[in-house]
């Protein structure tokens, strides 16, 4: 689950062009919009294309609070992805 983790801060980074920031800057558990990481309604479309692009997960049939839940923390992300691998 560490390495899915780290694949996500990565994708995070790369995907919303944080160059700036690095995966140790990302904590896993913090909040990914508003008050945490700070990201809004278009870094959640932008990653979700990634997530899909990089994983073959499409968020797209999920109602709006599970995607709420789901991309609530990278952990919760990881949590979203790992289980939709299985």
């Amino acid at each position: 689950m560490e390495k899915l983790i780290n694949e996500i801060k990565e994708l995070i980074i790369e995907s919303l062009a944080l160059e700036d920031m690095s995966t140790d800057e990302i904590d896993t558990n913090e909040a990914l919009f508003n008050e945490g990481l700070g990201l809004d309604s278009i870094d959640a479309l932008e990653l979700g294309v990634a997530i899909k692009n990089k994983y073959q997960i499409s968020v797209k049939d999920e109602n709006e609070a599970d995607i709420q839940k789901h991309f609530s923390s990278v952990q919760s992300l990881a949590t979203y992805i790992h289980g939709k691998l299985k």
